[in-house]
């Protein structure tokens, strides 16, 4: 019974060494990882910038650019520029909440469509966040912060990210940054 209790130990023995001693001369030949320099970070960040630029969206997005629509949206965003680097409050007046893009389905982002300082902004939610600013009408005035805005050649005007919007002192929106770990 000992001996039969051996010839089954003894083969997954061997095998089980032979295994693990191939396991660690893979991980030993595996190749490492350096960081690349900034230098070369940079180098290939232009590099890839160059790629897309010559890409169907890098080249229609630059004619948009270009296009007194695009300096439209661009002229908007100097104006709001120092609020958003400030994380300020800009008083706006909503416009629009019905703003949906051509051939968009029913269930995806709803946009809110404010005016601050004269120019049309856009803001972008999710449905759920949506349910927040039910109590918004065209005309009311609110307060809006952000920590950033985007350009689309799809839209025609300048996505501000509405991270806090207030009206009469109630905060009717914040973003919780917590369940994106800050990004």
């Amino acid at each position: 019974m000992k001996k039969s209790l051996y010839v089954l130990i003894l083969p997954l023995i061997v095998v089980s060494g032979l295994v693990f001693a191939n396991r660690e001369i893979k991980s030993k030949t595996k190749p490492s990882q350096q960081k690349l320099s900034i230098a070369d970070r940079e180098a290939r960040l232009l590099e890839d910038r160059k790629k897309w630029e010559a890409s169907p969206d890098g080249i229609k997005y630059n004619k948009w650019e270009i296009s007194p629509e695009g300096k439209k949206v661009h002229a908007s965003h100097d104006k709001i520029r120092k609020y958003i680097k400030a994380f300020s409050n800009m008083d706006a007046v909503v416009t629009s909440l019905t703003f949906q893009r051509e051939n968009a389905k029913s269930s995806g982002p709803k946009w809110l469509i404010v005016k601050i300082n004269g120019e049309a902004y856009m803001m972008q939610f999710s449905p759920k966040d949506f349910q927040q600013l039910n109590s918004l009408k065209v005309n009311d005035k609110i307060i809006v912060r952000s920590h950033s805005a985007g350009y689309s050649p799809n839209h025609p005007y300048l996505i501000v990210s509405g991270d806090y919007i207030e009206q009469n002192s109630k905060v009717l929106f914040k973003r919780d940054f917590s369940k994106n770990n800050g990004c």
